[in-house]
């Protein structure tokens, strides 16, 4: 008989894409998991003016527990009567803390998680830190899981003292992004949305700045928050900020191609598309993205993305990419999401690996 889990998940943030770039991942897995009868309660902290920003209310698949950092006991305190204890990366304050003191609620019946939506930047820092605290809490989790990352990524968690370590991808929430009209505050010939990060803003500059100097009549558009008058942007770049969640499908829908550039970290490791892969082609846009291991599993190069390796590449596809060629592979790498890579199915991953590792106790 299938299990329905009673689910603690400690993360950035599920009604907040400020300055949080794993939302639509949460949102995407946990409303899944809900839709299979199961219950999560997700814990996030009061922070860096997230709830100033919210772009969406409580959902009715979660119950959302917003703590002062100062309240961090009391919400643990609250999460031990939970089958499945989670605790995700990066959620912004009292990180070490969370992820030393979620494996003290671990019991006969409860099964604690480290969710890695970061794994290549988490094993990069710790392997350049050898007295970094999570490294002897790695083999006490009962299972780690990533928001990609692939065999190499599972290779080295369990080269660490990982118990299990189980990938778990991006995908499309069909309900959340989907074609729309277009927008003309986003209009353009090539559109990145994306924050403005350390190890993000070199690559944007070759993949992105780069293109547009050799299309000085184009117009490319760059949403997200951190991009300024300091970020060397060519003037046919518009700078628009940050774009609220709501507005993604428009964006994605309105300028001829989108491009996926990812992080440093990600990019060397490869098998780690993120959640802007599927919203551009759940929107059924043409999407452009940086080369990386691993892209054949999602979308096949050339049919339903546009791989370029430098950003002479890129110029170079937007320079042949018309409306027609763009409409059609937009069209395909929709059906190609749709049909293998939506939430839904990963919640069956995690579902089955929960039922997996939940201890013997709680399993009869």
């Amino acid at each position: 008989m299938r299990r329905h889990f009673n689910i603690a998940f400690f993360g950035s943030s599920l009604v907040s894409a400020y300055w949080n770039g794993a939302a639509t991942y949460y949102r995407g897995i946990i409303r899944a998991l809900h839709e299979r009868g199961h219950r999560v309660t997700f814990y996030e902290p009061d922070v860096y003016d997230r709830q100033a920003h919210r772009d969406m209310a409580d959902p009715p698949w979660a119950k959302v527990i917003v703590y002062e950092p100062e309240d961090v006991h009391a919400a643990l305190d609250s999460a031990t009567a939970a089958d499945v204890i989670v605790k995700a990366s990066g959620v912004g304050v009292h990180d070490e803390l969370l992820e030393r003191e979620v494996l003290s609620l671990r019991g006969p019946r409860t099964t604690v998680v480290f969710w890695d939506v970061d794994a290549p930047a988490t094993l990069e820092r710790i392997a350049n830190t050898p007295t970094d605290p999570f490294l002897e809490l790695i083999p006490r989790y009962d299972l780690v899981l990533t928001y990609g990352g692939g065999a190499p990524v599972v290779s080295e968690y369990r080269s660490r003292g990982a118990r299990e370590c189980v990938p778990i991808y991006n995908a499309l929430d069909p309900q959340t992004h989907h074609p729309v009209a277009p927008d003309a505050r986003f209009a353009g010939v090539l559109g990145f949305l994306g924050n403005r990060l350390p190890d993000r803003e070199a690559r944007v500059r070759e993949f992105f700045f780069e293109p547009a100097r050799r299309h000085p009549e184009a117009t490319f558009v760059l949403g997200g928050s951190g991009w300024g008058t300091d970020a060397a942007a060519p003037p046919n770049v518009q700078l628009i900020g940050h774009v609220s969640s709501n507005d993604h499908n428009a964006f994605n829908c309105t300028a001829r191609a989108v491009i996926n550039i990812n992080r440093d970290s990600m990019a060397r490791v490869g098998f780690s598309p993120p959640t802007r892969v599927f919203e551009a082609a759940g929107a059924g846009a043409c999407l452009l993205t940086d080369a990386w291991e691993g892209i054949e599993l999602f979308l096949e190069p050339g049919q339903e993305v546009l791989v370029a390796r430098d950003g002479a590449e890129v110029a170079e596809h937007v320079a042949r990419l018309d409306e027609s060629i763009a409409r059609r592979m937009g069209q395909q790498a929709l059906r190609r999401i749709v049909a293998h890579h939506t939430y839904a199915r990963r919640a069956l991953e995690v579902e089955a690996t929960l039922e997996a590792t939940a201890p013997q106790e709680a399993a009869a």
